[in-house]
Parts: structure tokens; sequence; C-alpha cells
């Protein structure tokens, strides 16, 4: 099940209570106050994983609580620290503060963490409190409470590119004939429930991620129609692929859909209206004489915009079109990759693989790079070296000899210590 917006609350570890304890023993001349400080309580910790695609972990269990500190004890014995609670979450999620409304975090690089909730500070025993003037204090304090957190969790989809356009525009066959993901497909509108996202490999070395957002209707931007829970999944893709139907179902404009589609994204957030984006008038079979096709190039070279715009015309069904489309993709965000890598901004990897990509692997060392050989050079010849001690590299780090010869000689000397000689019949 694909959540992607959920409202927790976070509480930390409470620290451990201090301990007031005085050292009673028989035979035991001194005493004095010996009680140990408490542990201090455990955190949660949010973390940005590849590989999680969605918050339904948070979608039964609304409630997460860490681990708190044991209390101290007699004998100078602290309590034991609180195991920490780390959640993982989809690249992609804003922590909002359920009260005032204002984004604590945004999690959007692989392994990225930060502490949500704090553990409470762990008391103090009254050994901490023993001075001259108070030689026996009856003072302790207890621990710290953690911090509580009341957070709502949004989830943004990650995208190179996202495709948007009216319900039953061709959205999802698109998706299922370029990449390997297989959405819902059916002849009614809004079959797409929530944003589905493929990966169109075009060769070995080049691919991108695209985004199925559900399809938007006249209103969404002031949510009609779940228009907020689709229209947060577009902010963070870099190119819009706006499809449109020649043939609607329900005999409306294509014109007029295309432009409520761009006037709904304007109001939600003006900076949509103007990223570039990718036309495609889709099921091109149902335009057979090509009029709906040369009213949209008309209308955008009447209608001229800031941003890059471009018209294509597919058939998914048909497999038409579609090689051209992708290459025409993948030139925009090769080159909005080429900007984010000049602005100094981090690629981010959506798979697994390509996380494991970045890892630098250890350097394999050759043979004759280990053992007693490592260290021979112009400087250190072989005769240097004393191959025949099997401790020479030992004794390089440790500064003794065979530690077995040691144990041999501290033997002897002991009987030399005992028995005023060394003899073979001493024991």
């Amino acid at each position: 099940m694909f959540i992607d917006r959920v409202e927790v609350e976070f509480l930390a570890g409470k620290g451990g209570d201090g301990c007031m304890s005085f050292r009673r023993e028989k035979f035991v001349s001194k005493g004095g106050p010996d009680g140990g400080d408490g542990g201090t309580g455990g955190s949660v910790i949010l973390e940005a994983r590849v590989g999680v695609n969605s918050l339904s972990a948070f979608a039964s269990q609304r409630f997460f609580k860490a681990e708190k500190g044991q209390p101290g004890q007699g004998s100078l014995r602290h309590g034991r620290r609180g195991c920490d609670l780390r959640l993982f979450v989809p690249c992609g999620t804003s922590i909002i503060d359920a009260a005032d409304g204002f984004v604590i975090r945004d999690l959007t690089t692989p392994g990225e963490e930060f502490v949500i909730a704090k553990g409470g500070r762990g008391g103090q025993g009254n050994t901490r409190f023993k001075s001259a003037q108070n030689q026996v204090p009856r003072e302790k304090t207890p621990g710290a409470p953690g911090e509580v957190r009341h957070v709502i969790m949004e989830l943004k989809s990650i995208a190179d590119v996202g495709l948007i356009g009216k319900p039953n525009a061709g959205k999802s066959t698109l998706l299922s004939r370029i990449s390997s993901a297989r959405p819902e497909i059916a002849d009614y509108p809004f079959t797409t429930k929530y944003p589905n996202l493929g990966i169109v490999e075009i060769d070995v070395e080049r691919s991108f991620v695209v985004a199925d957002i559900p399809g938007l209707i006249e209103g969404a931007s002031d949510g009609v129609g779940l228009g907020h829970e689709f229209l947060r999944h577009i902010e963070r893709a870099g190119t819009l692929v706006h499809l449109v139907e020649p043939a609607p179902v329900d005999e409306t404009d294509p014109i007029a859909n295309y432009q409520a589609i761009r006037e709904e994204l304007a109001h939600y957030d003006p900076t949509l209206g103007d990223r570039e984006e990718i036309v495609v008038m889709t099921k091109s079979e149902m335009d057979i004489d090509g009029e709906v096709f040369r009213n949209l190039q008309a209308h955008f070279q009447s209608n001229p915009v800031k941003h890059d715009r471009e018209l294509h015309s597919i058939s998914a069904a048909a497999g038409e079109g579609l090689n051209e489309l992708t290459e025409a993709i993948m030139d925009r965000v090769h080159a909005r990759r080429l900007q984010m890598i000049a602005s100094g901004e981090k690629l981010l990897p959506i798979r697994e693989v390509d996380q494991e990509a970045l890892i630098p692997k250890p350097k394999r060392v050759p043979p004759h790079k280990q053992g007693l050989t490592a260290n021979l050079s112009d400087q250190t010849p072989s005769k240097e070296i004393d191959a025949d001690d099997p401790w020479a590299e030992d004794k390089k780090h440790r500064g003794h000899n065979n530690p077995h010869l040691e144990v041999k000689k501290r033997n002897v000397r002991k009987q030399v210590k005992r028995y005023g000689k060394k003899t073979d019949e001493s024991p």
C-alpha cells in the first residue's frame, strides 16, 4: 500500500535516575557515597534510505518510543544507556511540525539522518555531590524526560520526469511501454490512485526516472479531486511531460484541457508554471487527419511561453514515436544534470544498485605487496630484512622479541631467583 502522508508522534527515552548509596562493607574502614549516575535515554533518529518507497510502515503505528535509560546503582555502577530508535524513510520526505506547520527537515540525500527527538539526560548519583563540606551527601537527581515531537511526514517523489495530464490521458500506458513499471491500466478515469515510479533505460550509461502522477482535474490546486495529494509529487520533478488526449471521452476541447492543467500548476506553485515541459499528444491513431496536432502547433505559436516547450505525437498502444520521445526526454534530463553538477548539487541515486556503485570498493593488494616482502624498496634491500625470523614484523611494531622466548626467559629468571642458580632439576 502506497502512503505518502502520515501524522506520527515520537517520544525519546527518559534518562535513568541517579542512585543514592553508601559503601558499607565489613572490615573496610573507609566508606562513603558510591551512588552511580543514570543512563541517557535513547533518541529517535530518522534516516533517508534508498529502496524505501513509501511511508506505509508508519500507517499502522502512529506512536514510536525509544528505550529509556537504566537507573544508577551502588558501587559506582552507572545505568545502561537506552538504545536509539532508528527509523527509515524514503528520499524526498519532508518532516513538518504538526502544531506550527513549519518544515523541520527535508530528507533528500540517501544516508541523510537527524535526531527528531533527543533522549533525556541521566540523573546524577550522590557521589557527584560529595565534597569536604558535604561528606555524606544524600542528594540525587532524577533523569530528564525525553523530547516529544508531533510531526507530519510528507513524501514528495524524487524523479527526473513527471507525467501529468487529465485523467485517462494515457500516462500509465506510456509508463508501462517505456519502463519496466506495471501500473494499473483501465478504460476509466482515475485508474491511478497513487504515483508510480519507473526507470527508463535508454542504454547502458543513460537512464532516467519517471513519475506517473494521477490525473489532475480543474480545481486541483484548491484540493478538488485530491489535487494537493497529487500536485506535491510534481514539485521535485525536473521536467514535465504533459500528455494531451486528442479525443477525450467527455468530448472536451484538448487545447482547453491543456490550458486548464497549466493554470492549476501555476496556481498551486508559480515555479511550476515556468518549468520546462514536453507536450505529447497521445493516442495519435484517433487523430486520423492530424487536425488536433496542427491545432496544438498553431496554439503554441500564437501563445509563446518563457520556458522551453516542444510538441510530440505518439501512440503508446502501437509503439509509434516512443523512441523519439524518450531521446528528447533524455536530452532534457542530461542538460539538467549538467546544470546541477555545475551548481555544486549532487545527483541522487534512486536504485540500490546506484547507491552501491557510489561506494568505493577497497583496492586489492597484490601478493608481492604482502608479508615480509612488502617493505622491499631501493632504500631497504632484502638483506636488511631477517626473513628467517618469523617475528621480524612483530618486533618492529611491538618493540620486543618472540613472545614465546620471552615467556621462557621469565621462567628462567624465576628459577634463578628462587634456587640461586639455573638448574635443569629445578621445577
